[in-house]
């Protein structure tokens, strides 16, 4: 999954960069636009000027993942998640590497743009705490089966 994430996003970014020019809004249908901007900051343009801090919460956050992944890796959901996850941080972690900045293309009205990455990186969060709650409620129940 990880592998699939990664080479989606990057093929689509890519598209994006040759067919739309930066700052350029084309619309697909009312309220779905595509655009090609940059985003320096993490979530919602957050920490747009702290480079080496954003930097080091993704590798925080990345390292926290895969303990996590290592310690319960026979849970629900576990390794399509952590796939997800991996594979969207990726994406974003080549894109700042490569061009200083994540490159985000989906824009909703009253909503940041956002790319795939970022949207593999949502669905991993749900399904992690999904994951989590099931084994809760199984482990809360008695289960055998949750252990």
């Amino acid at each position: 999954m990880l592998l699939a994430v990664l080479a989606l996003d990057q093929l689509v970014k890519a598209i994006v960069m040759a067919t739309i020019q930066r700052g350029a809004r084309i619309e697909l249908v009312f309220g779905l636009d595509l655009v090609h901007v940059r985003n320096k900051g993490v979530a919602f343009g957050a920490l747009a000027d702290g480079g080496a801090v954003v930097a080091a919460l993704t590798a925080v956050a990345l390292v926290v993942l895969i303990v996590y992944f290592a310690l319960h890796s026979g849970g629900s959901w576990t390794w399509l998640a952590t796939g997800l996850l991996l594979g969207g941080a990726a994406g974003n972690l080549l894109d700042r590497a490569r061009h200083g900045a994540v490159i985000d293309f989906v824009d909703f009205p009253l909503w940041p743009a956002f790319n795939l990455a970022d949207a593999a990186i949502t669905c991993g969060v749900l399904l992690l705490v999904l994951g989590l709650d099931r084994d809760r409620r199984h482990d809360a129940r008695g289960d055998p089966s949750a252990a």
